[in-house]
């Protein structure tokens, strides 16, 4: 019988546009429930999609800074991922949570 061989999924090589890129960050942040290293994580495939070496000049960076930022084991100042979000070419904006009406 033969054997299947398989790869290891990498989300990075399926986030092609920026709207492909703001859905998964989205996605990312709505399934986080508050965890910072993970929507970090997020914007790390992110960045790897688009260049880390890119992404990290664009955003004033590092890149070992960059990689360590966007690990998934640390959770980056506000700062970094303000720098990275804009260097990313996506926007980051609020929503009501619920309805303020009674």
């Amino acid at each position: 019988m033969k054997k299947t061989s398989t790869s290891r999924y990498d989300v990075a090589e399926h986030l092609r546009t920026p709207e492909e890129m703001a859905a998964y960050l989205e996605a990312s942040i709505e399934e986080s429930n508050g965890d910072a290293a993970f929507i970090a994580k997020a914007l790390g495939d992110i960045a790897r999609a688009k260049g880390m070496s890119q992404v990290a000049s664009d955003a004033g960076l590092s890149r070992e800074s960059l990689y360590k930022a966007l690990s998934g084991e640390r959770n980056p100042t506000l700062e970094t991922v303000l720098k990275v979000v804009r260097a990313l070419g996506l926007k980051l904006r609020a929503e009501a949570a619920h309805s303020m009406r009674a």
